[in-house]
């Protein structure tokens, strides 16, 4: 079985995917034991458990070890006898420095790819400077490749709020960054003394009628904005395309955009596998 990490500034996302139909049945079996934290009953395109975790960059390998066999313990799973691979990305170089640490100290037996420079991927990527795009947004432009075809867009809403263009030709061509939603918020509340925090949840109605309703509405309907406006003015480029979501605040945005069409929460995991087929088959 793989077993996919994507290291970003919030959140650690793991996942473990079945990679031969002895792998589907034995996961399966583990996920009708397990406590069904993260079991997925019906495997979406072999992803048989996944888990969100914090992201702590001062974990040592040590700990992330340690982490990673607690939580396929939980669900039946031995780290040791089921796990055959491991494929990784990281937006942060200490957890990047933790991961690699991590499987070559403690599974040094288990191929393991680390998407980067010089990692095959299946995709030229066309920006200006090849090596400055993150892993994740290589591994979210060839999933949504495989996926839907090109051309396309990804909106990952996560920290930072990316928009990445993939050709027709299945090139990527590069995209936009802005500040995500928890970022914009914190700012806010930082330098807004009278503003204080409230549940983003959907105000009932776009004109707020008090200041929590006046955040949330601002929140909810300028991020959806915001991710139909960027769609739009990228479609006036690259045509008609299809547009695909994923990241940990999708499900906050997207029942409030126009332009969305496909919801993927498990995207970068998707291309982590694709990556690593095409590195060790």
């Amino acid at each position: 079985m793989l077993l996919a990490i994507d290291a970003g500034n919030t959140e650690l996302v793991i996942g473990l995917y079945a990679m031969t139909p002895a792998d589907e049945a034995f996961a399966q079996g583990s996920a009708s034991g397990g406590l069904g934290i993260a079991a997925e009953r019906t495997p979406s395109r072999g992803l048989t458990h996944h888990w969100r975790l914090s992201s702590v960059a001062s974990r040592t390998p040590e700990e992330h070890a340690v982490l990673l066999t607690q939580m396929l313990d939980l669900e039946d799973v031995d780290i040791m006898s089921a796990v055959t691979g491991l494929a990784i990305s990281s937006s942060v170089p200490a957890l990047t420095a933790g991961l690699r640490q991590m499987a070559a100290r403690w599974f040094p037996s288990i191929p393991c790819v680390i998407l980067g420079p010089g990692t095959k991927t299946g995709m030229p990527i066309l920006y200006d400077s090849p090596k400055d795009v993150g892993p994740d947004r290589v591994a979210n432009a060839v999933a949504a490749l495989d996926l839907y075809g090109g051309p396309c867009i990804v909106v990952d809403l996560g920290t930072a709020t990316t928009f990445d263009a993939i050709s027709a030709a299945g090139e990527y061509l590069g995209g936009a960054i802005t500040p995500g939603v928890g970022i914009s918020l914190e700012a806010l509340y930082q330098h807004a003394a009278a503003l204080r925090r409230v549940e983003i949840t959907e105000p009932r109605s776009a004109i707020g009628r008090t200041t929590a309703e006046a955040i949330q509405s601002g929140t909810l309907y300028g991020f959806a904005a915001q991710v139909d406006g960027m769609c739009a003015r990228f479609e006036s480029e690259l045509g008609p395309s299809a547009i695909v979501a994923t990241g940990g605040l999708s499900e906050l945005i997207v029942p409030h955009t126009r332009s969305v069409q496909h919801v993927e929460p498990w995207l970068t995991l998707h291309g982590l596998r694709i990556v690593y087929e095409r590195n060790v088959g």
